[in-house]
């Protein structure tokens, strides 16, 4: 099935990625006095993986279906928006087609109007957008914690002992230029994930109806 892609993940994961992705650094244990100067033991082999981080978050089962709750609770307002954005433009043709036959107070009145409409539009256009904007935050910080989590079993499981991620992303850091395919644990921490929190995939979207894609657009 394919996936519906996620074109918002430039919002910002902040602390939840931070806090979960992060396993607690050991401590480092006390070293006797009388081996102070003793030789450090050696390191033991480095093996490293790279994760698309927001991809994995936005391809969970969850994050699916909850998205798609998300878009169904946006829908009134973004009929409400659309009807008002209609409303505007036919009351604007008129007042074009008809103002040869007009007199001027009567154009002033229907101007004013318009411009009513017009700036009650941008309102509510603004105010569904932050709207919109708080709760997708919500939820990607949310799955994201949960993720994060759920990579970091997967590393600690498997020997990983550096994961980084190759999300394409302004001033990402460390950036990731080439990995080997069999390094990437995308899929695997993704699958790991569907399997502990038993969510099935949701069911694939119908060919006449495209998927729909997260956006703070109304």
């Amino acid at each position: 099935m394919k996936r519906v892609p996620v074109v918002v993940v430039s919002l910002a994961l902040g602390s939840a990625l931070t806090v979960a992705a992060q396993a607690p650094a050991a401590q480092r244990p006390a070293v006797p006095a009388s081996h102070e100067s003793a030789e450090p033991a050696a390191a033991g082999p480095v093996k490293v993986a790279v994760i698309e981080f927001q991809a994995a978050v936005g391809q969970t089962n969850e994050f699916q279906r909850d998205f798609a709750d998300l878009q169904k609770k946006y829908d009134p307002r973004r009929q409400q928006i659309k009807a008002l954005s209609d409303d505007v433009d036919n009351l604007t043709k008129q007042l074009q087609t008809q103002a040869a036959t007009l007199s001027d107070d009567e154009r002033q009145v229907r101007a004013r109007a318009i411009d009513e409409k017009k700036k009650q539009l941008d309102r509510d256009t603004q105010d569904a957008q932050q709207d919109f904007q708080s709760d997708m935050q919500e939820l990607l910080n949310r799955v994201a914690a949960k993720v994060g989590a759920t990579m970091t079993d997967f590393a600690q499981q498997h020997g990983y002992t550096l994961v980084l991620d190759r999300t394409e992303q302004e001033q990402q850091s460390p950036t990731v230029l080439y990995a080997l395919p069999s390094t990437d644990i995308t899929k695997a921490v993704i699958d790991a994930y569907n399997q502990k929190s038993g969510i099935p995939a949701p069911p694939a979207p119908t060919p006449d109806a495209p998927a729909p894609q997260p956006s703070t657009s109304h």
